[in-house]
């Protein structure tokens, strides 16, 4: 009887066991997707009670980019596949990274979010996988030393000196008691980052203070939550439990590194149905030159390609931002290496891009065919008073031609727009061109397959060298048409200072500067990143693609919004810089 009974109490255990499992499978799936926050268990009697311990046993996400290691130990060859993988330990929760092929400075850029309980130790480990499991190190994290809704860089040291990690740690609280203004005195800020103040770390170059305040006109009451994310910083407010208006109250600091990045924002919903889906029910893109200090205003929500309104009654979002930074500090950082953010989407395959810039480059080619017959006619002297003019400003253009005078040359565009085209105090639109082909049909022959795949990674090659050229084209001309006012002004500077460098020193001096310049840069500084100080320069300006991303879409605010906030609440409109 005894041994009966056991084995009836064993396989009742079993059973719930199952149960509790298959529930709580679905629930860390949401939970690994950004899903839902609370736990789900068997229906009983003691349901909510149980509920209530889960609830109170954690309340904050810890969310852990591992990035990359470096100086790890030589593999020894012994004939077999080396993988190397990074495994986490936070409390009970443990993670386990992608394997890569072992190497002394292996890559992950992976994603991991951990529920912090009780215990603040994070532990680290790094394994080869091969015939037997070796320790590649480890090491400890004490995350009660580090700040809440911040996200720390850090390069932690492994045991008995066996290299250092890189890993990015973000810890943001998800409960309601958590929930708090965290005012920021900025005057502080103001001083930290001023003009005049340039003996701070360099690679920063000023503070974003974001106030998330609430967001209205979705279809549904969803369970919202935002993530808020700047280069690799990335935060993500608390859940607001089913309302058609959240209300965050919450506010964030950001460090800025580029003032030419952007605040991508994204509103999702943490039920179990969207959490599976890991989709966002509205996103919005705001450069932080386009920032307006302590202006309380709705932002339209996007969708998914970020060209026309979120699904809703104009789904918007309030906020309230603050940007200091320093203008000399931030000059130097765009001829800088741009940030490369950790985690990317992978490219895809598009039809519609190769179109678009297909046609871009045929159109480009029959304007330089026009422009080539144009100037057979000039040279021929079909018009001979027109040419007899071209001819007399040539020559005494290149008579009177000085080096300094390039520079200023270049300058005019800038001031033509500037003079003629800022006079009526209106603010540019975006121009962009329109979508040309809607659909795109393509018959395949099940017997190239092959032939079909290959023609696809050449078409994606040549796309990319395409795309690179008219996102260049276009950057140019909207460095000169005060797409982005900051970086046009710092060319016209650049450009004034160049014509007087010129203007007085040598030009053959200045050349054989520049060649010493460039050879001895290695030698200057051995551990700096092979760049082109011009195309750096030129990627922190957008193209027209990254200008319609930034579009602003109009707000239909009806009055009684304004009643809601301050007074400084205004309507957003679709604008730019």
């Amino acid at each position: 009887m005894d041994s009966l009974f056991k084995n009836t109490v064993n396989l009742r255990r079993k059973r719930s066991n199952v149960d509790l499992w298959r529930t709580n499978s679905l629930i860390n799936l949401s939970r690994l997707s950004g899903g839902s926050d609370s736990s789900i268990f068997e229906s009983g009697s003691d349901t909510s009670s149980k509920l209530k311990k889960s609830n109170r046993r954690w309340n904050t996400i810890v969310t852990i980019v591992l990035v990359e290691a470096k100086s790890l130990p030589v593999v020894a060859n012994d004939g077999a596949s080396h993988n190397i993988y990074c495994k986490f330990r936070l409390g009970s929760e443990t993670f386990k990274s992608k394997s890569v092929p072992t190497s002394q400075n292996p890559e992950w850029r992976e994603r991991f979010q951990l529920h912090l309980y009780e215990d603040y130790v994070l532990s680290i480990c790094l394994q080869d996988k091969g015939k037997m499991k070796n320790s590649m190190g480890s090491c400890i994290l004490d995350l009660s030393s580090y700040e809440k809704e911040r996200t720390h860089e850090i390069w932690k040291k492994l045991d008995d000196g066996y290299g250092v990690i890189h890993i990015s740690v973000t810890m943001c609280a998800i409960r309601d008691s958590e929930i708090s203004t965290n005012a920021v005195d900025t005057r502080d800020c103001n001083e930290k980052h001023g003009v005049c103040n340039l003996s701070c770390d360099w690679n920063i170059v000023g503070m974003l203070h974001v106030n998330v305040i609430g967001a209205k006109g979705f279809t549904s009451r969803p369970n919202a939550y935002c993530t808020l994310e700047i280069d690799n910083e990335r935060v993500e407010t608390h859940r607001v439990g089913a309302s058609a208006e959240p209300r965050w109250n919450k506010c964030y600091v950001f460090k800025v590194y580029d003032v030419t990045s952007t605040l991508d924002l994204k509103v999702y919903d943490s039920s179990l149905a969207n959490a599976l889906l890991n989709d966002s029910i509205g996103k919005v893109s705001i450069p932080l030159l386009r920032i307006t200090n302590d202006v309380t205003r709705w932002y339209a929500l996007k969708d998914r390609n970020k060209r026309s309104n979120a699904k809703g009654n104009c789904p918007r979002i309030l906020l309230k931002m603050h940007m200091v930074w320093n203008p000399i500090k931030a000059t130097v950082r765009l001829f800088q290496s741009k940030e490369v953010k950790y985690i990317k989407k992978p490219a895809k395959f598009d039809l519609f891009l190769i179109y678009s810039n297909m046609k871009f480059v045929s159109d480009l080619l029959n304007l330089a065919a026009d422009i080539n017959e144009y100037y057979k006619r000039l040279f021929e002297w079909e018009d001979e008073k027109f040419s007899f003019c071209v001819l007399f400003v040539w020559l005494t253009f290149c008579f009177y031609i000085r080096l300094w005078i390039v520079p200023l040359l270049l300058l005019f565009p800038f001031l033509s727009y500037w003079i003629f085209k800022r006079r009526d105090n209106t603010k540019t639109q975006d121009d962009g061109y329109d979508d040309v082909l809607e659909s795109v049909y393509i018959k395949e022959d099940k017997t190239f397959t092959g032939k079909l795949q290959d023609l696809q990674k050449m078409t994606l090659t040549i796309t990319n060298g395409i795309e690179f050229i008219v996102s260049h084209i276009e950057r140019l001309y909207n460095l000169v048409t005060f797409k982005v006012p900051f970086l046009s002004y710092v060319t016209m500077i650049l450009l004034l200072i160049a014509s007087a460098v010129i203007y007085v020193i040598p030009f053959n001096y200045l050349l054989m500067g520049l060649g010493i310049y460039k050879f001895t840069r290695k030698y200057l500084n051995p551990d700096r990143i092979p760049n082109n100080d011009l195309l750096d320069f030129l990627s922190r300006i957008p193209d027209n693609e990254m200008l319609k991303d930034w579009k602003e879409l109009g707000v239909p605010e009806p009055k009684q919004d304004l009643q809601i906030q301050s007074p400084n609440i205004i309507r957003s409109i679709s604008t730019s810089i």
